[in-house]
């Protein structure tokens, strides 16, 4: 399985920097939401818990607490000026509660969430079995994970041009839709579908697109990017590459995103662990009338 190479805490300072300025930039982001509130149409069940992982200002959680009026909605981020932000979208009637807390380590007990759900935050998780690893942990048996994310398409303009520029990583690089599949199913992830999109974003000039990723938060935040300051000559030679690159008067920038979703297993089903071993999860009450020998 290819890489991505994530540095944990520059993901969270460029999230929690971007709470104030998120929601002027999240065009997409929203209509990635539709996509996702489609796919919950599949959940049948009138859920107890729902987990919106990556939550950020919780425009989406408000979503699913509208959606499920009867369930414990919960919203958790790495990022925790993003929780404070998404005070202002809850209401009295309909309240949900705000966790600061890792993807891959969530704050929950086992087998105790109806549905996951996750816009656009998967992406900034280099490890894939322990992230599938953990949703399979929280999910009830049966429980439905509802994720996006972005594949590696995603402004690959961007990263063309800043290739003409110099040879260092300036654009996160995300995985594929096969990788993502194979960490579904090697989790233990039952009956995952994956889809494929590609939107195309045009701006009058690059500089407005770089200003709506640092609204966003999503900047690069890649292991062996540049720690120093960027020269003045490498910016305007990647602008320069950037503005050959204009169809009909206008610039582009590509987003591939993948939407996907399967279902929590049930309990006794084998999985592997981070070692490479496998473990079987059981009720207690399954174990019930056994007999030591």
């Amino acid at each position: 399985m290819s890489e991505s190479h994530f540095d944990k805490r520059q993901v969270r300072r460029n999230f929690g920097r971007a709470a104030i300025t998120y929601e002027q930039h999240d065009a997409l982001q929203q209509e990635v939401q539709g996509l996702l509130l489609d796919r919950l149409g599949f959940y049948l069940e009138a859920p107890a818990r729902v987990l919106d992982v990556g939550a950020g200002t919780g425009r989406g959680t408000a979503l699913l607490r509208k959606r499920y009026p009867k369930a414990q909605v919960i919203a958790a981020d790495l990022a925790l000026p993003m929780l404070r932000a998404a005070k202002k979208h809850i209401s009295w009637l309909k309240p949900f509660q705000r966790v600061c807390a890792d993807a891959t380590s969530l704050p929950l007990p086992d087998h105790s969430v109806d549905v996951l759900h996750s816009n656009l935050c998967f992406q900034w998780i280099d490890d894939l079995p322990a992230l599938f690893g953990e949703c399979v942990r929280v999910l009830k048996p049966g429980g439905l994970l509802v994720f996006s994310t972005f594949g590696p398409d995603t402004l690959k303009e961007l990263r063309a041009a800043w290739a003409e520029a110099d040879q260092q990583p300036h654009v996160s690089r995300f995985l594929d839709m096969h990788d993502l599949g194979d960490a579904m199913i090697n989790a233990g992830l039952r009956d995952p579908v994956l889809d494929v999109d590609r939107y195309t974003l045009t701006y009058s000039e690059p500089r407005l697109l770089l200003k709506e990723l640092q609204g966003l938060g999503a900047t690069n935040a890649d292991r062996e990017r540049e720690r120093h300051l960027l020269g003045k000559r490498h910016y305007q030679r990647m602008l320069a590459a950037y503005e050959a690159m204009r169809v009909d008067g206008r610039i582009p920038a590509t987003w591939e995103v993948v939407t996907a979703h399967a279902w929590g297993p049930p309990h006794g089903q084998s999985r592997r662990t981070p070692g490479g071993g496998e473990m079987a999860s059981f009720s207690v009450d399954s174990l019930r009338g056994s007999r030591r020998r």
